[in-house]
């Protein structure tokens, strides 16, 4: 093929066209090669966190302090997750699970969502600015209101609203968020002695 007689911008083309496929599989070479395995234990812990980014256990977001916790850090920051969050990474870890460690907040057995006043609000942004999950909708100076299937109840919009205009909610159980509360085992009691069987009862000196 002659490129000479080949239009001039046509001829650019192809030449960018080429190095990008040059580059692009000299990338791919170099990301397969040389890819960094990540600490499958900080996946893990992160899929176990709520994921409501609140930073009340004082990282910006779960993942970090997923992280953290990979790092030895302890595992009764998350106020969110609560008592079962904890158990649940202490399982992963092979831990004893401590109790929820008070100075980060307290667990909410009823899951809130943040409400704003909107007859009260006046469009400062404040609470945009501090909601990690981008679930507040406004601009300045109009009202602001909170989309509530994205809010996470974390509660970080409070505090900076300055004419105190934002509240948390409980969350109304519906049909379909509404969970079966499956009772706590008995303490002391045998799991194994409370199962249904039509089997008699062994009587010390039966024959074997």
């Amino acid at each position: 093929m002659d490129l000479s007689n080949l239009h001039p911008l046509l001829l650019a083309l192809l030449v960018l066209g080429g190095l990008a496929i040059v580059f692009g599989a000299i990338l791919g070479f170099a990301a397969v090669r040389y890819k960094i395995e990540g600490n499958p234990i900080v996946d893990q812990v992160d899929n176990l966190l709520p994921q409501t980014q609140c930073g009340q256990c004082g990282h910006p977001g779960c993942r970090p302090y997923a992280e953290g916790i990979a790092n030895g850090e302890e595992i009764n920051k998350c106020p969110p997750g609560g008592q079962e969050t904890i158990n649940a990474i202490a399982d992963l870890l092979g831990v004893d699970a401590p109790e929820l460690d008070a100075e980060h907040g307290a667990e909410s057995d009823v899951p809130q969502v943040a409400y704003i006043r909107e007859d009260e609000c006046i469009g400062c942004t404040k609470c945009i600015q501090a909601c990690p999950m981008d679930a507040i909708l406004g601009s300045a100076k109009h009202m602001h209101t909170v989309i509530v299937d994205e809010c996470t109840g974390c509660d970080l919009c409070v505090e900076p609203c300055p004419v105190d205009c934002i509240e948390m909610r409980d969350v109304e159980v519906t049909l379909s968020s509404w969970k079966w509360q499956l009772p706590s085992p008995l303490d002391g009691v045998s799991q194994q002695g409370i199962i249904a069987t039509d089997r008699s009862p062994k009587v010390e000196g039966d024959a074997a």
